[in-house]
């Protein structure tokens, strides 16, 4: 991982969270929709223009094809995808930590 790759956009952020499992386009949205109660909704653009983005830099694999259904696709992450998302929630989690020390100063 490069730190040109950091900050995620909230799209990818939540995108990388939604397939620490297998999922596909319309799951990877409900649950993005569900974790952030409605405030992040991706469009379809959005989401698989990502989707390409995240598969070439190698961050999510294709899981399963399912040709039955018009070829829906799921996707997980990868071990660099994990690593890229680890590295901007601890990059999150200092933005925090140093606004709550200037707390009261």
């Amino acid at each position: 991982m490069a730190e040109k790759d950091l900050p995620l956009t909230e799209a990818v952020y939540y995108i990388l969270l939604a397939l620490r499992k297998p999922n596909h386009g319309y799951g990877i949205t409900q649950e993005v929709e569900e974790l952030t109660g409605g405030r992040v909704t991706l469009g379809a653009g959005t989401l698989y223009g990502a989707i390409q983005t995240l598969q070439k830099k190698g961050w999510i694999d294709i899981y399963s094809v399912d040709t039955e259904s018009r070829k829906k696709k799921e996707y997980i992450i990868t071990e660099a995808g994990r690593e890229v998302f680890e590295a901007e929630r601890v990059r999150l989690q200092e933005l925090l930590d140093n606004a709550k020390l200037m707390e009261g100063k």
